[in-house]
């Protein structure tokens, strides 16, 4: 079994109840469990800015598939929520993204782990350190890489 970590996130229609359903989709796929998943956080639109606020976590799962085919069933899972790709980085139903792994690295066209912008997205970090504080990215603590990042501060833990 390997561990992946995702992250998740919403801004269109009711976000909190998509990521749930999405989580809940993950976990009823035979190959995966879900291990743990973070609170939900409201952050600030990253790449492309004049869109709603989002709400994302981040997923701890353990699955026998390959990083390759827990892709496509978060894709299939997004498309069963209703996303529909309209440009990069724009608004969205759900976004589903696998983020990093400590049993595979990959780097094809369709899938690279870690995330290429892992470092870069406080929105991802913030709720990957609640599922693994003590984590190291690319040999610096988790903490390290948002302590550079200016946008830490725009990101609230939902209650």
């Amino acid at each position: 079994m390997a561990k992946f970590y995702l992250s998740i996130g919403a801004n269109l229609g009711n976000r909190e109840e998509t990521l749930k359903r999405a989580v809940g989709l993950l976990d009823a796929t035979p190959e995966v469990t879900v291990k743990t998943v973070s609170p939900f956080y409201e952050t600030p639109p990253w790449g492309k800015e004049d869109q709603p606020p989002f709400i994302n976590g981040a997923v701890s799962v353990e699955t026998s598939l390959t990083g390759q085919k827990l892709l496509e069933r978060c894709l299939a899972i997004e498309r069963q929520l209703g996303r529909v790709r309209h440009e990069k980085w724009g608004a969205r139903t759900i976004d589903i993204d696998l983020v990093y792994s400590p049993d595979e690295v990959c780097r094809t066209p369709e899938l690279t782990l870690p995330h290429p912008y892992l470092t870069q997205r406080a929105f991802v970090l913030v709720p990957l350190r609640d599922l693994v504080p003590d984590l190291i990215l690319f040999g610096r603590p988790i903490d390290d890489w948002l302590a550079q990042l200016p946008d830490t501060d725009a990101i609230r833990r939902k209650d």
